[in-house]
């Protein structure tokens, strides 16, 4: 398997397991759903770090895409370099990154926009070198 696809796959279980915290603040917080609340959501309070859970999932579901297309099209395309290798490393470490801090509510020096930057720059330097090679 080509490094840049293992990181991607990475990327994937990554997004793929980070709904499980935010169902053990939910149901931590207000208990196993009854059957009336699948019809009517419950609108009590969740704790602060539920929410952030439940906003890193979305972020990395909508930036999984992107990311995933620019993998998969170099991989079609036979383009493996260093720095796309390093591309994809630095993407899911900075996606990584940016769960935990999301997560956790650490705001030192703006952590969270600052790993979001990383990752997506990461990713636009790979789309580039793509768009290089295509040309």
């Amino acid at each position: 398997m080509k490094t840049e696809l293992l990181y991607l796959l990475l990327t994937a279980i990554l997004t793929g397991v980070l709904w499980i915290p935010v169902v053990i603040g939910y149901v931590s917080t207000r208990g196993a759903p009854t059957p009336a609340e699948y019809k009517t959501a419950p609108t009590s309070p969740l704790p602060d770090w539920v929410n952030r859970a439940n906003r890193a999932h979305l972020n990395a579901v909508e930036n999984i895409a992107p990311f995933a297309a620019v993998v998969l099209i170099a991989n079609a395309m036979g383009v493996s370099t260093a720095l796309t290798v390093n591309c994809a490393a630095v993407y899911f470490y900075a996606r990584l990154a940016h769960a935990v801090i999301h997560i956790s509510g650490f705001g030192l020096l703006k952590a969270r926009t600052v790993a979001f930057t990383v990752a997506w720059l990461a990713y636009m330097v790979y789309a580039f070198v793509l768009l290089q090679r295509a040309m």
